[in-house]
């Protein structure tokens, strides 16, 4: 089967843009380890390949238009494996005429002491993850310029949404407890500023990346609605929307850090609470002024995540 949009991941990210280019009338092929995928989306081809290997990779995108860069390793294995992960991507698309869509986050940009972000902020990571972010940016736009392939990048901050978010601070730990009445679990400072992406606004602005000739080349921040909201305001909304009173707790760095003792996720999470104990806000203009795409209204998009979460009771 040939196929012009290939998703490399199938994780929330990944299905956004399945989603989104399914929406369009695109051919979609999307591509995990195992080639199983719940909810496929209707004409979509789901494919196993084992994308350390560069031969794998040029099989399972032969022909394809774009590639969407969606994969990850875990968590805490992001400094041994994320870079050969996408070196091996790059080599298997090298001399093909494709393009390359990375979804980035912003761990690059490292401390900015609550000055909102631009896609012209200078990579100044302190962190393992966010110098490791910030090298293979740098290797993806390197590959550009040396004429292998054609690359962007969409950068989104901590994303919400469908699909199920086990590891971020407005996913599963702040839906299904207060779906039972129970607290959200929250993060640092609860009441700073904090830019939040809505996961299908991340795969709806990837595929326009895909789409655009003007995107290659650059660096785009995803366009996100209410960049000032505080977690405890959003916290109140998802509430409101629940129609239950908001309750909600903080968990800062120490208790991170013993959380880390047990957990190799959380372990991995204290090094970047700076993100949450200071205002961390995303200036999206940018895309916006050149693509013309709106992020969803908060509301709404809180409205469409309290949906999922309700239609997909947590898996005890």
């Amino acid at each position: 089967m040939s196929v012009n949009h290939v998703v490399l991941g199938t994780g929330a990210i990944g299905r956004a843009v399945a989603e989104e280019l399914v929406k369009r009338g695109e051919s979609v092929r999307v591509v995990n380890r195992s080639g199983r995928m719940d909810e496929v989306p209707a004409g979509v081809e789901v494919k196993a390949a084992d994308l350390y290997d560069h031969e794998q990779v040029q099989e399972v995108t032969r022909g394809a238009k774009v590639v969407y860069q969606c994969a990850q390793p875990n968590y805490f294995e992001w400094q041994q494996k994320f870079p050969p992960l996408q070196e091996s991507i790059i080599d298997g698309l090298t001399d093909g005429d494709v393009k390359l869509v990375l979804a980035e986050n912003l761990y690059m940009y490292g401390r900015v002491n609550g000055v909102p972000l631009t896609e012209d902020t200078p990579h100044n990571a302190h962190t393992k993850k966010g110098r490791t972010r910030s090298e293979m940016s740098k290797a993806a736009f390197e590959a550009h310029r040396a004429g292998k392939l054609r690359v962007t990048a969409g950068r989104g901050s901590d994303f919400f949404g469908p699909w199920g978010l086990p590891t971020v601070a407005m996913g599963e730990r702040t839906f299904y407890p207060m779906l039972h009445g129970k607290a959200a679990s929250l993060v640092g400072n609860i009441d700073v500023p904090h830019t939040h992406t809505y996961v299908p606004d991340f795969g709806k602005a990837l595929v326009i990346l895909g789409e655009r000739t003007e995107a290659d080349g650059q660096v785009w921040h995803i366009p996100n609605d209410n960049p000032q909201v505080t977690q405890r305001e959003m916290a109140t909304m998802i509430a409101e929307e629940m129609g239950a009173p908001p309750k909600f707790s903080a968990m800062g760095k120490t208790m991170m850090w013993i959380g880390g003792l047990f957990i190799p996720e959380a372990k991995e999470q204290v090094e970047m609470m700076y993100e949450f104990e200071q205002p961390f806000i995303v200036d999206s203009s940018r895309f916006e002024n050149v693509f013309g795409m709106k992020a969803t209204p908060m509301r709404k998009a809180i409205k469409e995540t309290v949906a999922w979460y309700r239609s997909h009771p947590e898996k005890k």
